[in-house]
């Protein structure tokens, strides 16, 4: 056994993990950085980045073959799908290639290869064949697919977002289970280049939206595509060869036997902190076994341990990861002095087609906080002038503002570019702009984003701020 003493241990090489070494260098040189599997992130490996390169592959072969509308028509569009996994595997290579080269600009004496797990709150047993005792300690161990027993009856046959990207070829069906993030950008992606798909889900669920009306119209959008049931009753899973095959419940009642190439486990991810023997450090758990945490300063109960990342389950996004290892990984270096680091507004995307995008507060906890004090303004994108011109006029936007201050609060939208109009409207909210402040802001005509103005207009108007907007003031007129 090697035994060791550094000033801040950090255990995990992610985005978080990679983050909180930086920081704490800036502090001290007595590290160590303990990653037990691969290096490289979750984003780069299995995530954000794979997805949405067979998200464009499918987009390319979607819109070549539904140019009809525009007058243009495509004949022979042939989807190759060993050439679009090959691209998906090439090019995620080279990004986590990038992240490699990062790592291994560390400092070689501060990484350590292993799985830690706490022998008390100071000391790390790292794969039995070395003991550290750390000052501060920094759990950046992010997290991994979690399913249901059920769906191991599917025994080869099950996929999970880490293993679909190592398919040789695309399948000729899919069974996804889970109609969140991950499971509706891949079942679509899949859809679109030419897979049989059906998207399973439990409790009404989709994606991340939750203001009623929004979901129910994505939901009906996303039917006129592919296979989507969010409230499914699924009675059997079992392996048939080399196919899975699946009994449910039909939506007219119908009870259905039906085989798929796979199953895709897309129910959700599971903070990798239940291996670590936790419960030597006196940490406090929340019920899902995950250390609880200041939001500010990423310090737990036990003064000295710090949790970044999807290892503490509250955003798993990478920026969010990035910035809660910079603030981790710094008050871990300049300890005792702990600081609040800047937490940005929240942001979220999800790349489908409308895309969806939830920025600041959310519906739920706008209700929560102000309740009676608020006001919602809304735009639908279906008349919206420059999305009919290229044929993406599907949405709704909602934006939600206090009254009294005229302060926006939050968004939440299923529609075209809603990965950029997200990025404004969570600026606004950060700089603390008024509804009229982000009106005085230039439009230029024709946009999506005079969609946003026609939904900021209503929004002012209900706050008692200003007049009802100028009906269809996106067309070429005075109303502009």
């Amino acid at each position: 056994m090697i035994y060791k003493e550094v000033d801040v241990a950090i255990i995990g090489s992610g985005t978080a993990g990679m983050a909180a070494y930086r920081a704490a260098k800036e502090f001290t040189n007595s590290i160590a950085l303990i990653e037990g599997g691969e290096y490289g992130t979750t984003c780069a490996r299995v995530g954000c980045m794979p997805s949405k390169l067979l998200i464009a592959a499918a987009d390319a072969a979607y819109h070549a073959q539904h140019a009809s509308g525009f007058g243009i028509e495509v004949i022979g569009v042939k989807v190759d799908g060993k050439a679009v996994m090959q691209r998906v595997r090439r090019e995620r290579d080279r990004f986590v290639g990038f992240v490699l080269e990062s790592v291994e600009g560390f400092d070689e004496q501060h990484r350590l290869r292993g799985y830690a797990k706490f022998k008390n709150a100071h000391t790390l047993i790292i794969d039995e064949h070395t003991e550290i005792t750390a000052k501060r300690i920094v759990i950046a161990t992010g997290s991994r697919p979690v399913y249901p027993d059920l769906f191991l009856e599917a025994g080869d046959r099950l996929l999970i977002n880490d293993s679909v990207f190592e398919l040789d070829d695309l399948p000729e069906s899919v069974a996804v289970f889970g109609p969140g993030v991950i499971g509706l950008e891949l079942g679509q992606a899949l859809s679109r280049l030419g897979v049989r798909v059906k998207v399973f889900g439990r409790g009404g669920s989709v994606a991340s939206l939750q203001d009623k009306e929004i979901k129910e119209y994505a939901q009906d959008i996303f039917n006129k595509e592919f296979y989507l049931n969010t409230n499914a009753q699924v009675h059997t899973v079992r392996k048939k060869g080399q196919a899975v095959e699946i009994e449910y419940i039909e939506k007219d009642g119908r009870p259905v036997t039906e085989s798929f190439s796979y199953l895709l486990a897309a129910t959700g991810r599971r903070a990798n902190t239940d291996k670590m023997a936790i419960e030597n450090t006196g940490l406090a758990l929340d019920d899902k076994g995950v250390p609880i945490f200041d939001h500010h300063t990423l310090q737990t109960n036990v003064e000295h341990i710090f949790i970044a990342g999807d290892a503490n389950n509250e955003i798993p996004l990478l920026h969010e990861a990035a910035d809660e290892g910079k603030i981790a990984g710094a008050n871990a270096g300049r300890f005792p002095d702990v600081r609040a680091g800047l937490r940005r507004t929240p942001l979220g995307v999800v790349f489908t087609e409308p895309q969806i995008a939830n920025i600041g507060l959310s519906p739920n906890e706008v209700e929560a906080r102000y309740a009676g004090h608020y006001a919602v303004g809304e735009v639908s994108f279906e008349g919206q002038g420059r999305s009919r011109v290229m044929l993406k006029n599907q949405g709704i936007l909602k934006v939600y503002g206090e009254q009294g201050t005229g302060l926006l609060l939050g968004a939440e939208m299923f529609g075209p570019a809603a990965e950029h109009i997200g990025h404004l409207l969570s600026w606004a909210i950060q700089q603390r702009q008024t509804v009229a402040q982000i009106l005085d802001m230039p439009f230029y005509h024709p946009v999506i984003e005079e969609g946003v103005r026609t939904a900021l207009r209503d929004l002012n108007a209900k706050l008692h701020i200003a007049p009802q907007g100028v009906k269809n003031s996106m067309d070429c007129g005075p109303g502009a």
